[in-house]
């Protein structure tokens, strides 16, 4: 008979962030090794979980049978610790972390202390906990779970052909990739970008438009204050053709992203050679080697600036022994089949 798996998820799986990329893959893969995977899409909101989400996330977990093993994506778990401690004895659950939610940008005080002791609790009752690099595994530590019951499991990196560039004559190609919010730094890089304006460019945003559209309506007006919207284009969320020439049209990959638990889109670029220009926030700087990108602060937009001036300006020979180091850094990355096998490892391993 072949393992059986229950994986809940905060709304559609189909949603194209790198936390639902990262499960959609982990479901394909489990599917190819052989287990049956149930994927259970709760209603409501998340993370801030309102009464809709409770009721789901509780009628999800009671419908299973006793001894199920279940895995649950951290977005909806960390919000929701009773139906977990009421369910936790009777079933095998692990909670998918990508990054603990008391980490996200722009939280009050209040609010991180919330989602901190909400999260804690959740886990406590949890067989184990499956996370995306071994920051956030370190990141833990403060929440009680002992190392024994810690897996990291890094997204794997599907292979591509090295970018080719906007063409003979063209001004280089920025692509940023990641949904407009505060934790991704749109703002910062549009403030850089105006920093080096005077220099020949264009820049390309990838990613959702919709959930943070205060975030997104700010982003928009100070583009548009700097006189740079016929230089910067925000296309909104695309599918993966799309993405795929976006990255083969680009020069470079750029996000100066406040905090990170991994950063799928980062090693996306470096599987094309792309150089990339970000911050020092999270684990970050354990996912871009040193040889191929430049990390500065986060929130720094003069530093980001002067990165982005470096590989801009002339020739660049950097720029082009940045794009080496990054092929070369390629060949290391995980397959999402590699990715996927440590998955079933994991949960195997935790819930046995």
């Amino acid at each position: 008979m072949s393992p059986r798996l229950h994986l809940i998820v905060p709304g559609p799986l189909d949603q194209r962030t790198g936390g639902y990329l990262y499960d959609a893959h982990m479901v394909e893969g489990l599917r190819r090794l052989g287990w049956t995977v149930d994927v259970i899409s709760l209603e409501g909101a998340f993370p801030r979980a309102d009464a809709r989400a409770r009721v789901s996330m509780e009628k999800s977990l009671a419908a299973l049978p006793d001894g199920s093993r279940v895995v649950i994506d951290g977005l909806a778990m960390g919000g929701l610790p009773d139906p977990i401690r009421d369910h936790g004895e009777r079933l095998r659950i692990v909670s998918l972390v990508h990054h603990p939610l008391a980490d996200e940008t722009g939280l009050s005080p209040s609010d991180e202390e919330k989602f901190r002791d909400s999260e804690r609790e959740a886990l406590k009752h949890c067989a184990g906990v499956v996370v995306t690099s071994p920051f956030t595994a370190h990141r833990l530590a403060g929440y009680g779970v002992p190392e024994r019951r810690i897996r990291a499991v890094p997204p794997g990196t599907a292979p591509a052909a090295w970018a080719t560039g906007p063409g003979e004559g063209a001004p280089p190609q920025l692509i940023c990739v990641g949904t407009l919010t505060q934790r991704k730094g749109h703002d910062t890089l549009v403030a850089a970008l105006d920093f080096v304006r005077d220099l020949d460019w264009t820049c390309v945003c990838a990613g959702s438009l919709d959930r943070d559209l205060e975030h997104t309506r700010a982003v928009r007006d100070q583009v548009t204050a700097a006189g740079l919207a016929n230089r910067i284009c925000f296309l909104g969320e695309v599918d993966e053709e799309v993405l795929s020439r976006l990255y083969d049209t680009s020069s470079m990959f750029v996000l100066p992203s406040r905090y990170e638990g991994y950063g799928m889109a980062f090693t996306e670029a470096l599987a094309r050679g792309l150089p990339v220009v970000s911050t020092t926030g999270g684990a970050i700087p354990f996912t871009v080697p040193a040889e191929a990108g430049i990390l500065v602060s986060p929130g720094d937009a003069p530093a980001f600036a002067a990165a982005l001036r470096s590989l801009l300006g002339g020739l660049s020979t950097r720029r082009e022994s940045m794009a080496a180091a990054a092929r070369s850094h390629a060949a290391t990355l995980p397959s999402w089949e590699d990715s996927a096998t440590a998955f079933a490892l994991a949960v195997d391993g935790l819930t046995r």
